[in-house]
């Protein structure tokens, strides 16, 4: 497994790959790597001849509250991990890399940028856009794989792609799951044991949502409602926000179709954590 540091050099790795008749996947991540990361690398390796992973904790998707100081960096079982996998490339640049000084371009994709997580974190996605931008710039990847427990940051991205005309087709990968059925996140390290307990509120609101669904209820405020009352158990776990939307536009939808994003986002403590659900 190669370690690349810069995009000059990303860039003639990809080039080369091709030029030999591979397709390329990317993986872009921020380290921390989990299993739901590592089912983006087994996606990637199954359909492509080559993959590159970037692990790049990124700068400008982190408001100047947020956790970008103790954001998790685990570089050593990061690698291991991903040479055990057999990634070809990890691209592991310096900011100034990515950020090169002076620079003053961003990608802010309008509306989108500003919806669910994008309202509750003002810039988030100006920044997850315009990183993902220059790593599909840099790598020239044929495709690129995110995971679904993003679904708000993967409507904002699939809207970049066809705005700018890059030439990649994103693939979306299910939510991978702890055994006891809270979605992977890096963010699971923060939860002490008490709000790790407390935190599977998220999994059974969408869970009640799902089997709502399932028995006919299509109104979105019946269903939010639904999901509201598994918070009432758990008062001392905040809802960020529950939403019905469709997934292309993040706009609130008065009835759920086939297809539609059902998310929840909700403070355990101090630790942010998301979840969602499509519409059979």
């Amino acid at each position: 497994m190669r370690i690349i540091q810069t995009i000059a050099e990303l860039r003639q790795w990809s080039r080369e790959a091709r030029r030999a008749g591979n397709l390329i996947g990317l993986v872009p991540t921020m380290g921390a790597l989990h299993a739901g990361h590592l089912s983006l690398v087994h996606a990637a390796k199954a359909q492509c001849g080559r993959v590159a992973v970037s692990i790049f904790v990124n700068p400008t998707q982190f408001g100047p509250t947020e956790d970008l100081a103790k954001y998790p960096r685990t570089w050593d079982a990061d690698c291991a991990a991903l040479e055990a996998e057999g990634v070809d490339v990890v691209f592991a640049p310096v900011p100034e890399e990515i950020y090169r000084p002076g620079s003053s371009t961003f990608v802010e994709v309008e509306g989108l940028g500003s919806r669910l997580d994008g309202q509750s974190r003002p810039g988030h996605f100006r920044g997850v856009a315009t990183v993902v931008a220059k790593l599909l710039i840099a790598a020239e990847p044929d495709r690129a794989y995110f995971g679904q427990k993003d679904a708000a940051q993967v409507a904002v991205l699939r809207r970049m792609v066809a705005d700018l005309g890059l030439p990649v087709e994103l693939k979306i990968c299910p939510i991978v799951r702890e055994p006891d059925g809270l979605a992977m996140s890096s963010r699971n390290r923060y939860l002490s044991a008490e709000e790790r307990q407390r935190a599977l509120v998220l999994r059974q609101a969408i869970d009640a949502v799902a089997a709502s669904i399932a028995g006919g209820e299509r109104d979105s405020e019946v269903l939010k409602a639904v999901a509201r009352a598994n918070f009432a158990d758990q008062p001392s776990v905040q809802i960020d926000y529950i939403a019905a939307v469709d997934w292309a536009t993040l706009l609130p939808v008065a009835i759920v179709a086939p297809g539609t994003l059902f998310a929840v986002a909700a403070w355990v403590g101090e630790t942010r954590l998301l979840d969602n659900f499509i519409a059979p």
